[in-house]
Order: C-alpha cells, then sequence, then structure tokens
C-alpha cells in the first residue's frame, strides 16, 4: 500500500531540480497553479503537459513511477468528471434518457476540470518528490515569515506541516501492517464486489484511525516533556542558500505564463 500512494513521499536523486533552493520550487509551484487556473482551454493544457514533463524529465523521477502512486486521486477525478457530464448543461445534446442527460458542453467542461485538478496533483507532488520534508518546512517558514508580524504562527504551522509529511510514510506502513494481520484471519479486501471491498476496509480503517491517535498523543508528550514551545524564537543550523539558478528557475513561470495566455486567447 505504501508504494500505492506517493502524496508526501521524497525521492532522494541527484537531479538539478533536487538541488535547486525549496523557497524557489515552492514560489515556482504556487506561480505555475495560477497559470493553470488561468488557462482554461485545450491547447494551453498541451503546453502545460509538455511544461510538467520537461520538469519530470530534469527531476529524474519515473514518469511510471509518478503515474502509479497517483492512481487512487484519478479514481476519485473520475467521479469529478462523472458529476460535471450529468450536472452541467450547454452544448450539444448527445444523450437524452428520461431525466439523464449529457451534453457536450459538460464533456468539455468536465475534462477541463480533470486535467486542471491532474496537473495541481502532479506539480505539487512533484514538489514533495524532490524536496525533503525539513526543507520543505525550512522554506515555508522563512517565505511566511513576514506574517509573524500580524499574529499569524508561521512556526507552529510549519512544525504542523512538518508531522504531517513525516506521518504520511508512518501511517502507510502501520496500514500494510494492519492488512497482513487481516489477512492472516482470513479476510479478503482484494475481491468480490465494490460494496463487498468497502465493507472490509472497516476493520482496517478503526485500527489505523487508534493507532494514529496514538502516536499524535505520545509525539504531544514527547515535545511537551522536552519543553517545546510553539512561540518561542529559534535559530535554524540549516541554511538555505539562494543562487542564480533559483532566480532562472522562477523567472521561467514568465514565458510559461504568457505562452499560456496567448496561446489560450488567440487559438
Amino acid at each position: 500500500m505504501k508504494d500505492k500512494l506517493i502524496i508526501g513521499r521524497y525521492l532522494p536523486l541527484n537531479s538539478p531540480i533536487h538541488h535547486l533552493d525549496p523557497r524557489a520550487k515552492f514560489i515556482f509551484v504556487f506561480f505555475f497553479i495560477m497559470v493553470i487556473f488561468i488557462s482554461h482551454a485545450w491547447l494551453s493544457y498541451v503546453w502545460l503537459a509538455l511544461v510538467l514533463y520537461t520538469i519530470l524529465r530534469f527531476s529524474r523521477v519515473p514518469l511510471g513511477f509518478l503515474l502509479k502512486g497517483l492512481i487512487p486521486i484519478f479514481i476519485f477525478l473520475s467521479f469529478t468528471f462523472i458529476m460535471h457530464l450529468f450536472l452541467t448543461k450547454g452544448g450539444t445534446r448527445l444523450v437524452e434518457f428520461g431525466m439523464i442527460s449529457i451534453d457536450s458542453h459538460g464533456i468539455n467542461e468536465g475534462a477541463l476540470i480533470v486535467l486542471r485538478l491532474s496537473f495541481i496533483m502532479i506539480v505539487s507532488t512533484m514538489l514533495t518528490l524532490t524536496t525533503s520534508p525539513l526543507d520543505l518546512t525550512d522554506a515555508f517558514d522563512r517565505l511566511f515569515k513576514p506574517l509573524n508580524y500580524i499574529k499569524i504562527p508561521v512556526p507552529a504551522l510549519s512544525m504542523m506541516m512538518s508531522i504531517a509529511l513525516r506521518f504520511i510514510p508512518t501511517l502507510m506502513e502501520e496500514l500494510d501492517k494492519i492488512m497482513l494481520s487481516q489477512k492472516s484471519r482470513g479476510s479478503d479486501i482484494s475481491s468480490g464486489s465494490l460494496a463487498k471491498r468497502i465493507k472490509a476496509f472497516v476493520p482496517l480503517l478503526i485500527p489505523l484511525f487508534i493507532s494514529a491517535f496514538q502516536r499524535a498523543e505520545e509525539l504531544a508528550v514527547a515535545m511537551e516533556v522536552r519543553g517545546y514551545d510553539a512561540n518561542s524564537k529559534r535559530t535554524s543550523y540549516r541554511t538555505l542558500e539562494w543562487s542564480t539558478k533559483d532566480t532562472i528557475a522562477v523567472l521561467t513561470i514568465i514565458p510559461i505564463g504568457v505562452i499560456s495566455v496567448l496561446i489560450k486567447f488567440i487559438f
């Protein structure tokens, strides 16, 4: 199970993307998501798909590994497409059966929304795959540090993000152990109808939630006995160094966004 979900995981590789400053990657991903929302057209999404593939090549993350890990997300996106298929009206009426109808505009909008969400998930996942949780936390803390002046607890939010990212692989390992325990007791969760599989997952979720709460409580106690105070000012022994390559990486979002918008309005 832990190999089938890569959200929040870090893949240590020697690539140009891995060596970028995490703040540069944070800024690039933020503006790239904005470009995705602006570029609501087929040709623009083709252009963004080429950009994502180029970034993937530079990151040296295998395409099959990325897509396989996002299969659970794609299953959710299929339900999003089905909702648009039946609820979004307009264009040419393609299918009509009683109260159920499918229009061309529903298919078009459903596909575009699925592509938009897919691109957002891919670029966000590539950020976590190429950046360690500690670097992500440091980048978040430094980028949003000015918010401390308006009483937003940025260090506490950074700590929460770091703990959440670290808990994901731990919970996946715990789920693997629970699944093996259930299988040794004769439980079968890999066959049967959809309703049967969903019912078989209930004995997995209950001990998983109990384990998650126990781990959270143990972590809270451990932090408390060590005198952790979220409001204390801290220094860091890890330093982030911004270089020319980071500036170039961030500035590449400008031509990417301009080309995407021009494609949308010209074609």
